[in-house]
């Protein structure tokens, strides 16, 4: 039988203030908001993985808060209201990585952000610029620009695409390192003093009296006041109730491309596609749209249905003509749900969940976290 040495169970077993499950960037900003406000809290984040492997390090690194055919989709879907309060949770969110880190730090870029609109021609240009004059003057309040968006098809030759009819610019988006940006977060919650554990799963809690014990896959159980779910896509094995599902994102990377023609992250199709470029490399994930139940799962392999579909829209769009080969695929697990709102809730007392960023967490974790770190401290 394995036994704790009293070191162990006094240091980095010992009761915690509160556990957070998931040390993905939810969980790291969620711990860094609470040692912000209360540094001589005591707060362990647990992760089953050895590295966070749900979507926090296995996205496309894109700083973007949505593009236009997407959030008009957004709108017509969930309404005005909640599509505009979503864009503003991004935008603030991005603003506080810039804030917080270096871009040498989080290999922030800065190059900007396009949609490739493809088949709309003639009187449908005309109601493209109308659409995006209409979403410009929304957004005003939350950017401060007067053209968050505008048409630049003049960079379509330039950048060398094909079947593409118009570029819609957005000076405001970036790219980063997403594997940087975690080790980062990693790195200033343990300078805090917050512990980090990983290979633990948490498989059961339950309260009793003012503590919440933590079953795990270990020979050991953990106590805390405040219990707080991080882990997304996977939070239904630990809150079966919630409303989130798992949505598998799969991603390519080039050979190195001579003379790559562009810098910048891309959307296609609301979002459904993205590409960006990685040094001379090119990026490009998504296509879930394809095949929406098959990529409803919790399988972190590849299908071979989304990654030909990834390589045609390369060969057909990206980059016509021009040879290359793959030399990365990997996928990674998103949370969604019926509406892109994150879930933010106290499920009873003491007991938190921070899930469903709709493939929107690198934007959205910073203010998350905020807020989360209000509700558990009441400040």
């Amino acid at each position: 039988m394995y036994q704790l040495s009293v070191w162990e169970k006094e240091s980095f077993l010992a009761h915690k203030d509160v556990i957070i499950a998931g040390s993905g960037f939810v969980g790291l900003w969620c711990a860094y908001y609470l040692k912000k406000k209360c540094p001589k809290m005591s707060i362990a984040i647990i992760d089953r993985g050895i590295i966070p492997t749900g979507a926090s390090t296995r996205n496309a690194g894109f700083a973007c808060f949505g593009s236009v055919t997407e959030l008009m989709a957004d709108s017509a879907k969930s309404g005005e209201e909640k599509m505009l309060q979503l864009v503003e949770m991004r935008y603030k969110g991005l603003k506080k990585i810039r804030k917080v880190f270096k871009s040498k730090e989080i290999g922030y870029e800065g190059h900007g952000g396009y949609e490739l609109i493809a088949g709309i021609q003639g009187h449908g240009a005309n109601a493209l610029r109308s659409q995006i004059d209409v979403l410009n003057h929304k957004l005003r309040k939350i950017t401060k620009k007067e053209k968050t968006f505008y048409l630049n098809d003049e960079k379509i030759s330039e950048f060398g695409f094909a079947h593409v009819h118009h570029l819609i610019e957005n000076r405001m988006e970036g790219q980063l390192h997403s594997g940087k940006l975690c080790q980062a977060l990693l790195h200033l919650a343990q300078s805090m003093g917050v512990t980090v554990l990983n290979a633990i799963e948490i498989k059961s809690f339950e309260k009793i009296n003012s503590r919440i014990i933590l079953q795990t896959n270990q020979a050991f159980s953990l106590s805390a006041g405040n219990f707080l779910i991080c882990t997304n896509a996977f939070a239904k094995q630990l809150l079966p109730q919630l409303e989130v599902e798992p949505a598998r994102g799969q991603v390519l990377v080039t050979s190195e491309i001579q003379g790559l023609p562009w810098k910048g992250t891309f959307h296609y199709d609301e979002g459904f596609y993205y590409f960006r470029n990685l040094g001379n490399r090119v990026l490009l994930g998504g296509a879930r749209n394809k095949a929406f139940d098959e990529e409803r799962t919790y399988d972190m392999s590849t299908s071979e249905k989304i990654q030909q579909e990834l390589e045609h829209f390369l060969h057909e769009k990206i980059l016509p003509g021009k040879p290359f080969s793959i030399e990365y695929r990997w996928s990674g697990i998103m949370g969604v749900g019926t509406e892109k709102m994150p879930i933010i809730k106290e499920i009873q007392e003491n007991i938190y969940c921070a899930v469903r960023m709709g493939g929107m967490g690198v934007a959205l974790a910073p203010v998350i976290g905020e807020d989360v770190a209000k509700k558990i401290t009441g400040r």
